[in-house]
C-alpha cells in the first residue's frame, strides 16, 4: 500500500484536519493490507498425492508459510481428472484463503474434453501465478520391455502395431496431459493401446510398477525417482527439446521418426484463487512464490526433477491459460479422445 504522507499532510491541513491526529490514520491503513491471511491457507491438488501437483504444491506451500506467518495446507481433493477439486475451490470465498494447484489438466484441456465442467476454467478463476512447467516422459514397465525388447520408441512402435489392444496405457486421468499425450502418440503412429486412467499418477505408478499396466506418459518430476532408482525404463521425453535432467532420453520426435514429426506434448502447474479474490493479495502471493521459486535451492531441487521453474505475473498466467486453451482443443479435435 503507497501512501504519500506529504501530499496527505497538505490536503489535511487544508481541510482543517489537526496534523497532531494524522499518523491516527496510519496504522488502520497499514493493517487493511496486513489483515490478510488471518488464517490457515489451503492449496487443494486435485489428484492424489505423490503425483507432479501434489509434489510442487508441498514444495511451494513452507516457502508460502514462512513468507507469510500462518501455514498453507495442501489439501488432497482427486477426482474426475481433477475436476472435483477445481469446482470446489471455484465455489469457495474468495478471501485469499483458498488455492488451487491447477493444471495443463483442469485449466487447458477438460473444457474440450467434457461435455460439461462442474466449472468455468477462466470465468471462475483468477490465475495467481505459473509455478512450473514440465515435460511429460514415456515410461514402460522394465520386465515388459525385457520381455518384449522393447528398448526405444521405434520398438514400441513395432511392437503395438503388430499386437494392437495388447499393450495398456495408464494415465492420471481422462483429460490430464498425461492422457492426451498418449492419445496423440496413438493418433501419429496408428497403434491401439487400452487406456486405463487412474484417480492420480501415484496409483497408477504403482500399478505400471508392479506390471498391472504396460506404460504410462507420466509427468517427469513424478517418474523420476523411479526412472533412477531402475523401476521404470524412460524411453523418450515429450517436450519439443530433451530435458536437463534426462540429457540421454531422446525427446518422442527424435526417437519415433518420421511418423512423430513435430510431437510435443507438454505440462505445467500454477496456483489459481478463486474469481474475485483481491488483487492486493493475488499479487502479493505472486511475488512471493516467484522470490521462493527463483531461491537456489528450490529452483535447483526442481530442475533436478525435471521441472522448470516460473513464477509469472497474475496476468501473464492468464495470456498463458488461454493459449493453451485453444492448442490442446486442436489436440483433443486432431487425437479423438474422449472422456470413457
Amino acid at each position: 500500500m503507497r501512501t504519500n504522507l506529504p501530499r496527505r499532510r497538505l490536503l489535511l491541513a487544508a481541510a482543517g484536519f489537526p496534523l497532531s491526529n494524522l499518523w491516527a490514520l496510519w496504522p488502520a491503513a497499514a493493517g487493511a493490507q496486513s489483515a490478510w491471511p488471518s488464517k490457515p491457507v489451503r492449496i487443494v491438488v486435485p489428484f492424489p498425492a505423490a503425483g507432479t501437483t501434489d509434489i510442487l504444491a508441498r514444495a511451494l506451500a513452507p516457502e508460502l508459510q514462512r513468507a507469510f506467518g500462518q501455514p498453507f495446507v495442501v489439501e488432497n481433493k482427486p477426482g474426475a481428472g481433477g475436476n472435483v477439486g477445481s469446482a470446489d475451490v471455484a465455489k469457495s470465498a474468495n478471501d485469499g484463503h483458498h488455492l488451487l494447484m491447477g493444471t495443463v489438466g483442469t485449466h487447458g484441456i477438460n473444457v474440450s474434453l467434457y461435455p460439461k465442467l462442474p466449472y468455468d476454467p477462466i470465468k471462475d478463476f483468477t490465475p495467481v501465478t505459473l509455478v512450473a512447467g514440465v515435460p511429460n516422459v514415456l515410461v514402460v514397465n522394465p520386465a515388459l520391455a525385457q520381455r518384449h525388447n522393447i528398448q526405444s520408441v521405434a520398438d514400441l512402435i513395432r511392437y503395438a502395431k503388430g499386437n494392437p489392444g495388447r499393450l495398456n496405457m495408464a494415465s492420471s486421468g481422462n483429460g490430464t496431459s498425461i492422457h492426451l499425450a498418449g492419445e496423440l502418440f496413438k493418433s501419429m503412429t496408428g497403434t491401439f493401446m487400452v487406456h486405463f486412467p487412474y484417480r492420480g499418477s501415484g496409483p497408477a505408478l504403482i500399478d505400471l510398477m508392479g506390471g498391472n499396466v504396460d506404460l504410462m506418459f507420466d509427468n517427469l518430476p513424478s517418474s523420476m525417482p523411479h526412472i533412477k532408482s531402475g523401476k521404470l525404463k524412460a524411453l523418450a521425453v515429450t517436450s519439443a527439446t530433451r530435458s536437463s535432467a534426462l540429457p540421454d532420453v531422446p525427446t518422442v520426435e527424435e526417437a519415433g521418426g518420421p511418423p512423430l514429426k513435430g510431437y510435443e506434448a507438454s505440462s505445467w502447474f500454477g496456483l489459481l484463487a478463486p474469481a474475485g479474490t483481491p488483487m492486493d493479495i493475488v499479487i502479493r502471493i505472486q511475488q512471493e512464490a516467484a522470490k521462493a521459486m527463483g531461491t537456489p535451492a528450490l529452483k535447483e531441487r526442481l530442475q533436478a526433477q525435471g521441472a522448470i521453474p516460473s513464477g509469472i505475473t497474475s496476468a501473464e498466467f492468464a495470456r498463458h491459460i488461454e493459449a493453451e486453451s485453444r492448442k490442446w482443443a486442436a489436440v483433443v479435435k486432431v487425437s479423438g479422445a474422449k472422456v470413457d
